[in-house]
């Protein structure tokens, strides 16, 4: 074997010198170079999958939020229109209060208004009774001649106007109608 190695001329000290230096150089590298660059590669790997990791809970965190913010405004906007809806009825029932107020007025003006005309036709009545038996008297007077007390013509006057009376305020009544 030894004819066989030198026919190609390989020298077996320089070759078991070289597989020395070879293996010698591959347990360096691997002591020195293999192993921290395989720890760098592993760390790198476990960086990328943390942030894919942190990407994927940010994007829940995202979603989750963004249906969290959903919700809140869909609640505002029904607490707003319920908020519109109670004011619609406040406004609808002062709205009634101050309706039901102003009749209770008008109608209490109207009532005043009808005490007081019923007043004013008592009194033009009254006055207009004064009047009525003065001509009356006065006619009466003319026609009998003779002259009569105040007091006689004061108590005539005074029949007269009460069977007169229930008389013309039916013929009033009838006459309005």
């Amino acid at each position: 074997m030894t004819e066989f190695l030198n026919a190609f001329g390989v020298d077996l000290f320089k070759l078991g010198f070289q597989i020395v230096n070879f293996l010698l150089l591959l347990w360096l590298l691997r002591r020195f170079a293999y192993k921290p660059v395989l720890g760098m590669l592993d760390e790198r790997r476990r960086r990328i999958e943390k942030g894919l990791e942190d990407a994927e809970a940010a994007e829940r965190d995202r979603a989750l939020a963004s249906a969290e913010r959903e919700a809140a405004v869909s609640e505002a906007r029904k607490e707003a229109q319920a908020m519109i809806a109670r004011a619609n009825k406040i406004a609808e029932d002062s709205r009634q209060e101050i309706l039901s107020d102003a009749r209770a007025e008008a109608e209490k003006l109207v009532e005043r208004a009808r005490g007081e005309i019923i007043a004013e036709k008592e009194k033009a009545m009254a006055e207009l009774r004064g009047h009525v038996a003065d001509l009356a008297l006065s006619a009466a007077g003319k026609l009998v001649h003779s002259e009569m007390s105040d007091a006689r013509q004061r108590k005539l006057v005074e029949e007269f106007l009460t069977e007169v009376k229930p008389a013309g305020a039916k013929g009033r009544k009838g006459s309005k109608n």
